[in-house]
């Protein structure tokens, strides 16, 4: 009630004074008065007011304590059988407002249920696709920040091919394509589950990266305040009275930032992960320990929204705590290896732009006849779409929502693969018999 009347007080005022601004010198005299004649009827009780007032009282609004359930059990939410979340009682799907009027809560509740999903994909990519958790860097030692990705048990070993999938950017970690589809959806739209299964059954084998896993988050150490120093000249009282008028205005500085954000949260800092603190940085070193190295002769890449542009795009040069850093992605780095490895490329509303890259004609020529772009459109699956970059073939992936993309081209997107494999496997037959030809006729020549 207290709080009702000060904010009508001062409603009045601010209107008073806003129409001020829109009068002439007549209307300004008009105004004058009228504010003398409130604040002599009402300013001397605004001002016994608000002297009244616990700043502190004030600032406990009624959003609820940011404290959220610790597992999906305890948010009563579970996936059906057909991979769709729901609430354990009710049946009904997540509810974002929770509480009507308070956003900020209802976030942070959406947040809090979002990092308990990520764990589930993990132990669904451990438990029902059988992949091994692998840590970054390879050599880190016990104490310090890792990353770390999945693969199949084959991933290095498998001679025939190898599947690699990238995420986009954003909240994701290894093994989704959108957390809001996971949760408003379900699991095969929202992950990468189906994608690996397939792969899987088809004799691939499969590394999934994490992109977006690039450093760990640890709470900043309160720092010791410093007493004011003492000024022996200065009369004590005169110093008390300087001190308690100073945390009266550092108490009503923090007014509105309390009102704010009413519940503190901790200071965070963020500490890197050696060789994988950014997604490109990520995508390379995992080339160069793992697919690189791996027997595959075929490989094939799946790569959505940001992930295209990890796997194509050289970012413009920008400064950095005063260093010039490149962030350059697979493509242009690894441009040779990545030829004589990758026979097709499948991307999902991809975000990378060959305008803003130092990509050579043999990169974009590379592109055009390796990399397929799934955009979202209107057009059904798979319509050619007219694009003005000379990169790679565009075509609709049936829906005009952008983290669906992955989702609605599944099928396509295996089409694809399949193709490029018999492809490739003609050219190598080919080649092969070309080869067995010449040195008969070698051997011929010999005789």
């Amino acid at each position: 009630m207290l709080v009702y009347l000060v904010v009508s007080v001062l409603s009045t005022l601010w209107i008073t004074m806003a129409q001020n601004q829109l009068g002439g010198p007549e209307e300004k005299d008009k105004t004058s008065t009228a504010l003398k004649e409130l604040y002599s009827s009402q300013g001397w009780y605004l001002h016994n007011l608000l002297s009244r007032i616990d700043l502190e009282e004030l600032m406990k609004k009624d959003e609820p304590p940011l404290k959220f359930p610790q597992t999906l059990d305890e948010f009563e939410y579970s996936f059906n059988e057909k991979g769709q979340l729901r609430h354990i009682k009710t049946g009904e799907p997540y509810v974002f407002n929770y509480h009507e009027d308070l956003h900020r809560w209802n976030q942070k509740r959406y947040e809090a249920l979002g990092e308990i999903i990520t764990h589930c994909v993990y132990e669904l990519l451990e438990n029902e696709c059988h992949l091994k958790k692998v840590h970054l860097p390879v050599d880190a030692t016990e104490d310090e920040p890792k990353s770390f990705i999945f693969m199949s048990e084959d991933a290095i070993t498998n001679p025939d091919k190898l599947m690699v999938l990238i995420h986009g950017s954003g909240v994701v970690r290894v093994g989704q394509w959108a957390r809001r589809l996971i949760i408003n959806e379900d699991l095969d739209s929202g992950t990468q589950i189906p994608f690996i299964k397939r792969a899987m059954d088809e004799g691939y084998g499969v590394i999934v990266l994490n992109t977006n896993e690039n450093y760990v988050e640890v709470e900043k150490s309160k720092k010791q305040e410093q007493p004011p120093p003492n000024d022996t000249d200065e009369p004590a009282e005169k110093k008390e009275k300087k001190d308690d008028c100073q945390k009266e205005t550092n108490k009503r500085r923090d007014f509105y930032e309390k009102y704010r954000n009413p519940q503190k949260e901790k200071e965070t800092k963020h500490i890197p992960i050696r060789d994988n603190s950014t997604p490109e940085e990520h995508t390379i070193y995992v080339w160069d320990h793992f697919i690189s190295r791996s027997s595959a002769k075929n490989v094939v890449f799946v790569a959505h929204s940001y992930g295209g542009l990890v796997f194509v795009e050289l970012y413009n040069l920008e400064c950095q705590n005063r260093f010039i850093v490149a962030k350059t992605g697979l493509m242009i780095q690894r441009e040779a290896e990545v030829k004589s490895k990758v026979i097709s490329v499948a991307l999902t509303d991809s975000v990378h732009n060959v305008w803003h890259q130092e990509a050579g004609k043999s990169i974009l020529d590379w592109m055009q006849e390796h990399c397929r772009n799934w955009v979202s459109s209107s057009e059904p699956l798979d319509t050619p779409v007219e694009f003005m970059l000379p990169d790679c073939p565009r075509v609709s992936a049936g829906t005009e929502r952008h983290e669906l993309t992955s989702w609605k081209s599944f099928n396509s997107i295996f089409n694809y693969f399949t193709q490029a494999l018999e492809v490739q496997n003609a050219e190598a037959k080919s080649k092969s018999t070309v080869t067995t030809r010449s040195s008969y006729r070698k051997k011929s020549e010999e005789l």
